[in-house]
């Protein structure tokens, strides 16, 4: 990656036109308290965890959604949220690399496709507004949650009581802070998506800010059908270059498909960043 290339990202987290877009691959060094073990944030080890560490069917493993479908199907939608509850609201994990770095940035807006609540935690000392997405619920088309942290405590409040000012945090697939919601199932993620690509996912205030705006993707795999609709109606509006796609080693697809978006692909991996970020600071 050239040194221009480099300044351009830079400058942009600092005047808030780059806006960071987190998939599970943030989350790669990020082990246990209590025996080390890593936690599982890409689809591969979810499936994994929620099924006792035995793979299951070869269809199945192919992404989340899909095993996460057939569990809800077998022992209910509850058992998904008590599972995703044990992993990311139950269990004391390590910091990750990339969520230090963004922390020393505090970026103005951030988007985090992970259930974890790290992101959360880097702004724990100050106001922001946080957005979590939602699925299959009735008597709405509208599919989040807005929520309005003082310092102290979260607070559900509406579109109209936002304060515009304040960093905004989205969550679409889910967290467990300040109450579980995940999107998991192939059935909430078409529902969500569904919702996403009418306009009733994303609040109107935020589809105004976003506009121009390049991205970051740090972390997100992309050859696979959820990640990549999700991630191209979010960025719905973005400058003509989208931005960078920092993944170490993509496939073809996910080249082609970053090439088709307007994304400039770098192969290195997120957990690089804070290395190139000392690195550009010394000038060297």
């Amino acid at each position: 990656m050239s040194e221009a290339v480099f300044s351009e990202i830079l400058s942009g987290l600092f005047d808030h036109t780059v806006v960071p877009y987190l998939g599970p691959g943030v989350l790669a060094d990020v082990t246990s308290k209590v025996n080390g073990a890593p936690m599982p944030a890409d689809s591969n080890s979810l499936i994994l965890a929620m099924n006792g560490g035995k793979p299951m069917a070869l269809k199945l493993m192919y992404e989340f959604p899909r095993a996460a479908m057939n569990q809800e199907l077998k022992r209910g939608r509850t058992f998904l949220t008590q599972f995703l509850d044990k992993v990311y609201k139950d269990t004391q994990w390590t910091r990750a690399a990339v969520h230090d770095w963004l922390c020393e940035w505090k970026p103005r807006y951030v988007i985090d496709i992970n259930r974890d609540s790290q992101l959360q935690d880097s702004y724990a000392d100050e106001e922001h507004t946080l957005i979590v997405g939602l699925a299959r619920i009735v008597g709405s088309h509208y599919r989040f949650k807005i929520y309005h942290y003082d310092g102290k405590a979260y607070e559900e409040i509406d579109q109209q009581s936002v304060d515009t000012d304040l960093p905004i945090l989205f969550k679409p697939m889910g967290t467990a802070n300040p109450e579980p919601n995940y999107i998991a199932s192939d059935a909430d993620y078409v529902d969500y998506i569904t919702e996403l690509m009418g306009g009733f996912a994303i609040p109107d205030f935020l589809k105004e800010y976003r506009k121009g705006k390049k991205y970051l993707l740090l972390g997100l795999p992309l050859n696979r059908d959820s990640e990549r609709m999700v991630m191209s109606d979010i960025v719905y509006g973005a400058d003509e270059h989208k931005g960078w796609f920092f993944r170490e080693n993509p496939t073809d697809k996910e080249k082609r498909f970053a090439e088709r978006m307007g994304f400039t692909l770098i192969d290195t991996a997120c957990q690089e960043l804070h290395g190139l970020v000392e690195k550009f600071d010394d000038g060297s």
